[in-house]
């Protein structure tokens, strides 16, 4: 298994005026409940209390996210080995749609020469 972090995690983060390193953070959000995280932007902040904060305020002042993750860029790994990402076996099987049942039962309908049952009005 390969992970490795991108060519741009390498660098050393900036320092603020107190001295502090600052580094990249990225935030993940959801505009509504039910909807998946998506990634919003990147925050620079010394640690992850301001972090939080700086993603609060860039992110949700306007309550357009309900949720919030805010993850240390370095923490985030990319995985980009080929082996686990497309398999060598057939998995089709496994993916809906490989079995359609429409077509199943209008050839059995034919077969018995009933016709489609007609939906009924409540």
């Amino acid at each position: 298994m390969t992970d490795s972090q991108p060519a741009d995690r390498g660098t050393t983060p900036d320092a603020n005026a107190d001295g502090r390193t600052l580094e990249p953070w990225e935030v993940f959000r959801q505009e509504k409940e039910g909807d998946p995280m998506r990634h919003g932007g990147s925050v620079l902040a010394p640690d992850p209390e301001l972090a939080v904060h700086y993603a609060r305020e860039l992110f949700g002042r306007r309550q357009e996210s309900v949720r919030l993750w805010v993850v240390r860029r370095a923490d985030v790994h990319d995985l980009s080995d080929p082996d686990l990402l497309n398999p060598p076996l057939d998995r089709s099987f496994k993916k809906p749609g490989g079995y359609v049942m429409r077509d199943k039962l209008a050839a059995a309908r034919e077969r018995a020469g009933t016709l489609k049952p007609r939906a009924t009005d409540r």
